[in-house]
């Protein structure tokens, strides 16, 4: 077959008879090329099962994408989007034959893939470990504790409110009063003691705190039910001190004594620990500086309370004053210019030792405003620095 190109499409009728001339590697017509000389017949190839050329000449030629290697340690290229479709519908990127160039797998080409394929003839590697681990149930507590959590955490806007307390009154307080309890052969009281008090107190003074988030209306208490989170063997557990606000701290110390050992012997029974209306959590006798702690749903405010710490706080009784020196070389009444003094100002500044206590409140943003909260926190703060006004 022969193609003229012509720069002119009036040329084209030039070469309408044109006739090629038998050129001297190929014979004139009428004579038939000498065949070459006989060589060794190859061996018959062996019998096919594919189509012959003839069949396949006629049938329209299409794109064939190239298969995967699968080699063991063969790289199979695809782009991100096909690994992560990949990963998700659990399908080997090793059996999935890529249109892509190169062979690279597109993402069309493993959504027409069979979920599940492998590469035929590689065993699946199960992947090495050298964990030691050992599982446990759930027991019905633990369910019921991270389903309680869970749902604080998913359907409560939580935010917090950090504050540090001088507990230093507290503890003479409380040293002067266990004095006379132990001459009583009465319990002794705690410094959470003081904070169940406190709480019941700020409770009352600040109701917003004492309410809960019921959905369409929000429920506020008129008594506070402080809920004491108490760890045991088998998880968290909160014993609740009804109307906290009416009793004594003899009276709250004997509650909690009481209430604390029935949660660890598993004995308390559900109206002792269902309800409450605020919730107190208290890890400084473990050590904890500070932390914030999660709500107990429905109530709106939960208080985490860390331990005390001995800090260097400047003392309220330092004093300040003004005072006048006279500077001029002659008195006031013999000098003929006027008389000069100078201003002192000054400040005479004390330090004093202390035990701080750091507490955080987490609030309901649905319930509690933050300056709600922090109301709530000052009247808290004041009641502890100033326990006596607790017996007001």
């Amino acid at each position: 077959m022969m193609c003229i190109i012509v720069s002119s499409e009036a040329d084209i009728a030039a070469f309408k008879d044109y006739v090629p001339q038998p050129s001297d590697d190929q014979p004139p017509p009428g004579k038939k090329a000498s065949p070459p000389a006989a060589a060794a017949a190859p061996p018959p190839p062996p019998p096919s099962t594919q189509p012959s050329q003839a069949a396949a000449a006629k049938l329209p030629v299409s794109p064939v994408a190239r298969a995967p290697p699968t080699g063991t340690g063969a790289r199979v290229f695809a782009t991100p989007f096909a690994k992560t479709i990949a990963a998700e519908k659990g399908i080997d990127l090793k059996a999935v034959a890529g249109s892509g160039p190169d062979g690279q797998v597109r993402a069309a080409d493993v959504l027409q893939a069979t979920p599940g394929v492998s590469v035929p003839g590689v065993a699946a590697v199960a992947p090495a470990t050298s964990q030691s681990f050992v599982d446990f149930p759930l027991s019905n507590m633990r369910q019921v504790i991270a389903k309680r959590l869970t749902l604080s955490k998913q359907t409560i806007p939580h935010y917090y409110l950090t504050t540090e307390i001088n507990v230093e009154r507290i503890l003479s307080i409380r040293k002067d009063l266990n004095a006379s309890l132990e001459k009583k052969g009465l319990k002794k009281i705690s410094v959470n003691d003081f904070i169940i008090k406190a709480s019941a107190l700020a409770s009352k003074k600040i109701p917003e705190a004492n309410s809960s988030w019921m959905g369409d209306f929000i429920r506020q208490y008129n008594t506070a039910d402080i809920s004491i989170a108490v760890a045991t063997d088998n998880g968290l557990i909160t014993p609740i001190v009804f109307s906290a606000e009416t009793k004594g701290l003899s009276q709250i110390a004997q509650e909690v004594a009481t209430l604390a050992a029935k949660a660890r012997e598993g004995k308390l029974q559900p109206q002792e620990f269902q309800g409450g209306t605020f919730t107190i959590s208290n890890l400084g006798m473990l050590g904890v500086k500070s932390f914030s702690a999660v709500i107990n749903p429905p109530q709106a405010c939960i208080l985490a309370v860390g331990g005390a710490e001995k800090k260097v706080l400047v003392d309220e009784t330092s004093q300040s004053g003004v005072k006048t020196k006279q500077t001029s070389k002659r008195w006031w009444w013999q000098a003929s210019e006027p008389e000069d003094f100078t201003t002192i100002h000054w400040v005479r500044i004390k330090f004093k030792s202390a035990h701080v206590m750091s507490v955080t409140l987490s609030c309901d943003h649905r319930v509690v405003d933050g300056a709600v909260g922090a109301q709530w926190l000052t009247e808290f703060k004041t009641l502890m620095e100033k326990p006596e006004s607790m017996l007001l």
